[in-house]
């Protein structure tokens, strides 16, 4: 609870505090703080421990000889090469999204906000579906595609653009508002200066933005390592060749013995503790920047 400093009767310095936020009692706080622990413990904490447990219920041996399957080693170069690809090309979407909105008026722009949420509001599986009535070997472009060697539909192309649809949104929504409330001043200064334009965003905008930026690129990976639905629609499940952990780790589910499964499914829980970590260790080192844009001094 914060202090204030004010003066007593005889003008000596005292302190008043200030009125509390919420008036409810410590029971009834203790309790709603109760739930929510209760909540996380029983559906984050409790089925992350038994992932790692199970994965490691036949020992250290089994669990590595499940990791360095071929069909795994596949599956996790694959989920690794999908995110190398999506992750960068929706930074690029994001930055240039985020920029137009925030920093230009023109017609459409509400359209164009739109159409970022739109995956939001898809289910990934129709996403998918609507890429294989595109690309697939019966869609609207597959005869052109197979005319000419390309393969979209269950190979990587398709994985990639169907994980992109997913992730798009993550960067430019971290940034928009970003660059909404810092508005155009710098920006302006900057021109008035001399600058160009690629100077202006490489010297200015770009370093107001860099945390949010980089907070929104953590999001967009994990996501894009994760995905299931979107990916299992396009890739087909080709073992060894279109596979990515999460669809690897489904097919070993059905599967004996588990273990293999739960190995799988550890390192995608390890790469999430991953992001969380970095994501945490942001809020907590540069939660001011982050919150209002500005380079650290």
């Amino acid at each position: 609870m914060s202090l204030e400093p004010s003066l007593g009767a005889a003008g000596t310095p005292r302190t008043r505090r200030r009125p509390a936020v919420t008036t409810e009692p410590p029971l009834v706080r203790r309790l709603l703080i109760g739930i929510a622990l209760a909540f996380v413990g029983v559906f984050l904490f409790l089925p992350l421990v038994s992932v790692f447990a199970e994965a490691l219920k036949d020992g250290l041996d089994t669990y590595w000889d499940s990791i360095r399957e071929p069909d795994t080693l596949s599956a996790i170069t694959m989920t690794l090469l999908v995110a190398a690809i999506a992750v960068p090309s929706n930074l690029v979407f994001g930055v240039v999204a985020a920029w137009a909105v925030a920093k230009f008026e023109f017609k459409g722009k509400s359209l164009l906000v739109t159409l970022i949420d739109l995956p939001f509001s898809v289910s990934p599986v129709i996403a998918g579906l609507i890429y294989v009535l595109l690309f697939g070997s019966q869609g609207y472009f597959g005869p052109w595609l197979q005319a000419h060697g390309i393969t979209i539909i269950f190979a990587l192309p398709g994985i990639v653009i169907a994980t992109i649809f997913v992730t798009f949104p993550f960067v430019a929504r971290e940034l928009i508002p970003l660059m909404q409330e810092q508005g155009t001043g710098d920006e302006e200064a900057a021109v008035s200066l001399g600058a160009t334009g690629w100077q202006t965003f490489r010297r200015v905008t770009l370093p107001n933005v860099k945390w949010g930026l980089l907070y929104g690129v953590l999001l967009c990976n994990a996501r894009a390592m994760g995905e299931f639905g979107a990916v299992a629609v396009v890739s087909g499940r080709i073992r060894g060749e279109t596979n990515t952990m999460p669809l690897q780790t489904e097919i070993l589910s059905n599967e004996f013995p588990l273990s293999a499964a739960f190995a799988v499914a550890s390192l995608l829980a390890l790469l999430a503790l991953l992001t969380l970590a970095l994501k945490t260790f942001l809020e907590w080192r540069y939660g001011d920047e982050m919150s209002s844009g500005q380079p650290g001094h």
